[in-house]
């Protein structure tokens, strides 16, 4: 049989299991809030742990709580970030507005654990309390926007940031290798002037480059930390010294630049930084979505279809059609782009629906956040590994493209004039004889005239500006 103890808080008495390490504000949760069964992130859970951590220790330094208490506090703080005790927070990510229940979830596993560690036992809060000694001169309404500003950097720099240099690095590679591919280029798409595969695969780097430059600024507004602003961003109940130094710490623990606010109420009350990288997050998934859709043209086919390149088959495309692969590593991305929008959306609405000093639509933005940046590093490492690293090219259809595009007759407009260009594009169409068959019937230019106008190879160059 189960055993339980009984713990108490301001609305009565709960029995909570004995082997449970968190305690009744968490067990009020679990009750309350059964809506969607998925739990904190984990990279939300070491963010929030690494501030309990550097509160504790900077509350030592300070004298608030004692100082092998704190020391038992980071301990059990240690012991969750090497990966214990993970399934001890389980309150749903749709929960109480401003995130308390998450908090206490924390709090109330720090305190468990630093009871055991100092000898004690689960609950016995008067010697170590998850609100007065864990919990010391912080509240939930500093607490989380601190941690969605360091979860957002540590998923930054764990998933989003490898993965975009990964795919940065592909599609480079690939630059390299088809720079000599001529192929017909494609407005509205319609046959345009030619372009080299190369170079749409270094424009695709290159995008890649402005977005990570991109989040990387939007990103620094998550470097301002409102942590020490308390309950309403004035600090109640906190040394006077804890705010330079908790920033101090947290620098120390995560390797980022944090510093505390310029205004710590400011901090709290606006979700703004989380929209500012949410946006640009948004931006990203647009360009990935418009990417992975020109990948699954140009491979479409194999008969019926473009078929310029060849993404690389990683499993059987059909239930029924044998021998059939599909694009699947870019249709994944479309649909984690999808999300990613949908999710920026709801930080949007969320980000608004704060009043006066809180916004208590903050676990939603935690989640979503931290999600989109997750779910789009492990979608972009997938692309750059599973799908771009293997592309190969057919080369004489795209050559055989390049050559029968009526747009090659763009090159002709500086020489004949537009509307003669047009007035033989349409007997090209109509006929079915070349450019150059109707540009020398008509004696409108002479054959070295038109092999120097009509020369692939230099058509499809593309003029290097200077970078300064």
């Amino acid at each position: 049989m189960t055993a339980y103890r009984t713990e108490k808080d301001s609305m009565g008495e709960l029995e909570i299991p004995t082997t449970a390490y968190y305690g009744i504000q968490t067990a009020r949760a679990i009750a309350n809030f059964g809506i969607s069964g998925i739990k904190p992130l984990s990279t939300y859970v070491d963010a929030g742990i690494t501030i309990k951590k550097a509160t504790a220790t900077v509350n030592a330094q300070l004298d608030c709580i004692p100082k092998d208490m704190a020391a038992a506090i980071a301990q059990a703080c240690d012991e969750i970030l090497a990966g214990q005790l993970r399934d001890q927070f389980v309150v749903d990510v749709y929960q109480a507005g401003a995130g308390t229940s998450h908090h206490m979830n924390l709090n109330e596993v720090l305190a468990n654990r630093a009871l055991e560690i100092i000898g004690d036992r689960k609950g016995n809060y008067d010697r170590i309390s998850p609100n007065d000694h864990v919990n010391y001169g912080q509240s939930t309404n500093d607490v989380i926007p601190t941690a969605i500003r360091i979860g957002g950097l540590m998923a930054l720099q764990r998933s989003l940031y490898p993965a975009l240099d990964r795919l940065i690095e592909q599609l480079d590679k690939k630059a390299h290798e088809f720079k000599d591919v001529i192929k017909s280029g494609r407005t509205h798409l319609q046959d345009a002037v030619p372009v080299r595969l190369g170079e749409e695969f270094a424009a695709y780097a290159q995008i890649m480059r402005d977005h990570l430059r991109r989040i990387n600024l939007a990103a620094e507004d998550l470097t301002y930390l409102g942590l020490g602003g308390s309950a309403s961003g004035t600090g109640l109940n906190t040394h006077p010294e804890y705010c330079d130094r908790v920033a101090a710490k947290l620098s120390e623990l995560t390797g980022f630049p944090l510093q505390p606010a310029p205004h710590l109420m400011a901090a709290m009350q606006s979700m703004s930084p989380f929209v500012h990288v949410s946006s640009a997050l948004r931006n990203l998934a647009q360009d990935t979505i418009k990417i992975a859709n020109d990948l699954r043209l140009m491979d479409s086919g194999p008969k019926t279809g473009l078929k310029e390149i060849q993404l690389p088959p990683v499993q059987p495309g059909s239930s029924i059609m044998p021998g059939k692969y599909n694009p699947v590593i870019a249709e994944m991305i479309n649909m984690v782009g999808f999300q990613v929008i949908g999710y920026d959306t709801a930080i949007a609405v969320a980000a608004q629906a704060g009043q006066l000093e809180l916004n208590v639509m903050m676990p939603l933005i935690a989640y979503d956040l931290i999600h989109s940046i997750e779910i789009l590093g492990n979608a972009l490492l997938a692309l750059a590994d599973k799908c771009v690293a293997g592309i190969t090219t057919n080369r004489d259809r795209c050559l055989d493209y390049a050559e029968g595009s009526l747009s090659l007759v763009t090159a002709l407009n500086n020489h004949i004039g537009y509307l003669n260009s047009a007035d033989i594009a349409k007997e090209s169409l109509a006929t079915g004889k070349s450019l150059r068959q109707i540009v020398l019937e008509r004696g409108l230019m002479t054959e070295v005239q038109l092999a120097e106008v009509l020369d692939l190879e230099k058509m499809s160059q593309i003029v290097r500006r200077s970078q300064t």
